[in-house]
């Protein structure tokens, strides 16, 4: 058996046909490698064009929408119902105070006699004459069941100012009424207004429908 040394010292100093052999196979596989290195760069460099129009292939994505706040005033009509006018209550006047008055009138100052006549058939004098003694007594029924005074303290004449929410029973307005209080304007009348009334009491069983009851002389 041949046993074979190496030694990596040595240099050829000729070159036989395996030396040739050896070094044509050797500039063969670098030529082979030059050319797969080259193929792959190629084909790395053609992919790389082509991928562009791959992408051309993809649609291109939408472009997402850009969202726009608009503020937009709505006008909304709004009817506010108007409150209803509160009930007018009604009070019923009790007859029998209406009744007790016409019948002092009539004793005092014989009104409903006077009312009742017929004027035209007298002179002015006689009429006047008349009127007096009914003033005279309806005066007197006025003062004694009545205490009235007047509603303004201010003199008649004078200028007066009603301000915002004045009692319009009270006062009445008249003439050229234009706006809202406050209001002035000239006092033409004081009013009057009863601050106590002293009718007397009725017994059980009296008619106060007799103003007067009817006289026979036997």
């Amino acid at each position: 058996m041949n046993i074979y040394t190496i030694d990596l010292s040595l240099r050829p100093t000729t070159f036989d046909l395996w030396h040739v052999c050896l070094a044509g196979t050797v500039l063969a596989l670098a030529l082979l490698l030059i050319i797969v290195l080259t193929s792959v760069i190629l084909g790395m460099r053609r992919c790389r064009k082509a991928e562009p129009r791959v992408l051309q292939n993809v649609p291109a994505v939408a472009p997402e929408p850009e969202i726009k706040i608009v503020e937009k005033i709505v006008e909304v009509e709004k009817i506010v119902q108007a409150p209803a006018p509160e009930p007018v209550v009604l009070k019923e006047a009790t007859p029998d105070a209406a009744l007790q008055l016409l019948g002092l009138l009539q004793q005092e100052a014989r009104f409903i006699d006077f009312i009742h006549e017929d004027v035209s058939a007298y002179s002015d004098a006689d009429i006047g004459a008349a009127a007096r003694v009914v003033h005279q007594g309806c005066h007197k029924t006025i003062k004694e069941h009545f205490s009235i005074i007047p509603v303004s303290s201010d003199a008649e004449g004078s200028r007066v100012t009603l301000p915002k929410g004045f009692d319009a029973a009270s006062y009445r307005l008249t003439g050229n009424i234009v706006g809202e209080a406050p209001f002035s304007g000239m006092l033409v009348h004081k009013g009057w207004q009863v601050s106590d009334l002293r009718l007397p009491k009725l017994t059980a069983g009296h008619n106060a429908k007799i103003i007067a009851p009817a006289e026979v002389e036997l």
